[in-house]
């Protein structure tokens, strides 16, 4: 499962001590072995899992993706985010 919101401002507060990764304009394959939470900081992506089901995110954003996710990325403007495991 793949949730998208727009997160409080308390929310974005605790995101200052996550991680940061950057990823340029590409398509990939991806399966989450634990659930991952992101504040998207720049860019835009669209993620599909094996389903079909799509969520499209970006800069502002905040995503979750559960464990055992099987998806494809398709980053469309190249993405910078703070992420954290568990």
């Amino acid at each position: 499962m793949m949730n998208v919101w727009k997160p409080s401002l308390e929310e974005i507060e605790k995101t200052k001590s996550w991680d940061i990764w950057n990823k340029e304009q590409s398509e990939f394959s991806w399966q989450y072995e634990e659930r991952e939470t992101c504040y998207i900081l720049e860019g835009e992506a669209e993620v599909i899992d094996k389903r079909g089901n799509r969520v499209t995110f970006k800069s502002g954003d905040m995503v979750q993706f559960d464990e055992g996710l099987v998806c494809t990325w398709k980053i469309k403007k190249e993405i910078r985010k703070r992420y954290y495991f568990g």
